[in-house]
């Protein structure tokens, strides 16, 4: 239902294979939980740019599988991301109407009203 692609200006993206209503899940991403204790060693490599907080203090990292790192980030996103802690997972989920062949964003903020400024400057 979803793909990898270019995504202009951005390098690669996850699109839609299909058109997606509001509160549809797009995706159940597993993850792969890294302890508090070896996130540093993640900071030290490109999986920086890759992992989500994890856990009650979200002191944890999770790298998730399937296509959950490669959505793009958006201030006006079209989709949400809700983890799910106990369970190992991430869903995504849209948020409106996502046509065929569109770019699937998410605020990598959490929160898809949060416009807090990220660790890099978006495109």
């Amino acid at each position: 239902m979803i793909y990898v692609g270019n995504a202009p200006g951005k390098g690669r993206g996850v699109f839609a294979k299909k058109r997606f209503s509001k509160g549809e899940l797009i995706e159940r991403a597993q993850v792969v939980v890294v302890p508090h204790s070896e996130r540093e060693y993640l900071d030290k490599t490109v999986l920086h740019n890759y992992y989500y907080k994890w856990g009650e203090k979200l002191e944890d990292a999770a790298l998730s599988l399937g296509y959950g790192s490669l959505y793009n980030h958006s201030y006006d996103p079209n989709a949400v991301y809700v983890k799910k802690i106990e369970e190992f997972v991430i869903d995504f989920v849209a948020l409106r109407e996502i046509e065929e062949g569109e770019e699937i964003t998410v605020n990598y903020n959490g929160r898809p009203d949060d416009k807090s400024p990220l660790w890099f400057e978006p495109v």
